[in-house]
């Protein structure tokens, strides 16, 4: 018989109390849903039962990343179409959220036990399911870690887990720029346009000029430092717990015949000892350093810069939760893409650098244009998928995939957000050293 289809359409409806929004083919070729848009393909049996043991967003998640579950047709329209039924509800006025339709969790599972119609659906999903355990995990791309968290030997681990996976497989994701952070677009930009746009938004905010010192933290493959001091003439010291993006970054300083101007260091920001520095740069690092660390971050980059210098913190948010002891990193970007990662809201961040003594002149808010730039690299991982999946694996390009999309709808919807924070070490007297008319970078 090819029914399969057919029969998990009802016992989805059912626990999901909601009518199925995609269209979904099974193991056996039958279909069932809505007909037009894209597919959701469950390719093994095992997939179900990945799902049993791991209800909610990790359970797909690995289906998805051992190829058990696969999408004909557009990512995005799919993954629009599910996540009402995945994501929690954000709070309203009255700080009370509203439970999602998927809702998972020990007290999701006794609602499930008491409503005999859902039981019901339960049997019928683990006789779909086939024969049991429960499935391993995808090993080849879960992250292995050891010793405590935000540690300097758990960070390198951390930072190696996402970076050093091959620079020619991020050459294929973001293009020539090697920019691996949100992009500043203007109407009929090019990534690589983009990409340029953004660091020079950061280098007139940090005021840049000739012989000036700048520190960027976490500089990735070098793309900042190398703009700084190619455009600017400032002096660059570029630090990264990546040994991939290291050497990556050195060659283009070479290359560029740049090697008197620009420095590039395997460091932690918390060794850098050979402050004073004029500006600091960090842009998309500051996701990686942990609630915990978060003040002492601050202090130490605080206490990089001169009086009257700047930092620009470029860094993802998300909202506040109505309880903030309630927040928990997302299992799937914790176990494949960002270990350890942590988000903070946009008023956290800030209190922490005024509490280590910045002053916070300016922040500007730029969540439409991270969603445009993960579109853009995802089009880009689809146009280079073959190279891609031969320079890593087919579960690596299946995570990344997965991840970008996912997270470029989580900015259009407004749940995740980005933001520049441009904060200043005033000196002794209070003097900032800023204009009276700050905002002199453009549109």
């Amino acid at each position: 018989m090819t029914d399969a289809a057919p029969r998990l359409a009802a016992v989805a409806e059912t626990l999901l109390g909601a009518p199925l929004p995609v269209r979904v083919r099974a193991w056996d070729g039958s279909e069932a849903g809505p007909p037009g848009g894209p597919v959701l393909v469950v390719r093994r049996r095992r997939a179900l039962r990945r799902v049993l043991w791991k209800p909610g967003e990790m359970g797909l998640a690995r289906a998805w990343v051992a190829g058990d579950l696969t999408v004909e047709g557009d990512l995005f329209a799919l993954l629009d179409r599910v996540a009402g039924l995945l994501w929690e509800r954000r709070p309203g006025p009255d700080g009370e959220p509203a439970p999602a339709a998927a809702a998972t969790g020990p007290a999701a599972s006794l609602a499930l036990l008491r409503d005999p119609e859902r039981r019901a659906a339960l049997r019928e999903l683990v006789t779909l399911a086939g024969p049991w355990p429960a499935p391993a995990p995808p090993p080849e791309e879960a992250a292995r870690r050891g010793g405590s968290r935000h540690s300097k030997g758990r960070d390198r681990q951390a930072i190696s887990h996402h970076y050093d996976v091959g620079n020619e497989f991020y050459e294929r994701v973001l293009g020539p720029s090697m920019v691996y952070s949100c992009a500043y677009w203007r109407p009929d930009a090019t990534l690589e346009d983009a990409q340029h746009d953004k660091l020079d938004l950061v280098c007139r905010k940090l005021a840049l000029e000739p012989g000036l010192r700048l520190l960027d933290v976490g500089c990735g493959w070098g793309s900042m430092a190398l703009h700084a001091a190619r455009e600017y003439g400032v002096r660059v010291t570029g630090i990264t717990l990546s040994r991939e993006q290291a050497v990556y970054a050195r060659k283009r300083v070479a290359e560029e015949g740049l090697a008197d101007l620009v420095d590039i260091r395997i460091q932690d920001y918390r060794d850098v000892k050979d402050g004073p520095y004029d500006a600091i740069s960090s842009i998309g690092m500051a996701e990686h350093v942990g609630a915990a660390r978060y003040r002492e971050y601050a202090r130490t980059l605080y206490g990089l810069l001169r009086p009257g210098g700047r930092l620009l913190n470029h860094q993802i948010a998300r909202p506040p939760e109505a309880d903030e002891s309630a927040y928990r990193v997302d299992e799937f970007i914790d176990a494949y893409v960002f270990p350890d990662g942590e988000l903070s809201p946009l008023a956290g961040t800030v209190g922490e650098l005024e509490r280590a003594g910045f002053e916070v002149r300016d922040v500007e808010a730029l969540r439409e244009h991270y969603a445009l730039t993960l579109r853009a690299w995802v089009a880009r991982l689809e146009l280079h998928r073959e190279e891609a999946v031969r320079l890593t694996s087919p579960g690596r390009v299946r995570v990344w995939l997965l991840y970008m999309a996912a997270c470029a709808l989580g900015f259009e919807h407004n749940r995740l957000g980005v933001n520049q924070v441009l904060a200043v070490r005033s000196d002794g007297a209070g003097r900032s050293g800023l204009p009276l008319r700050l905002r002199t970078w453009g549109a």
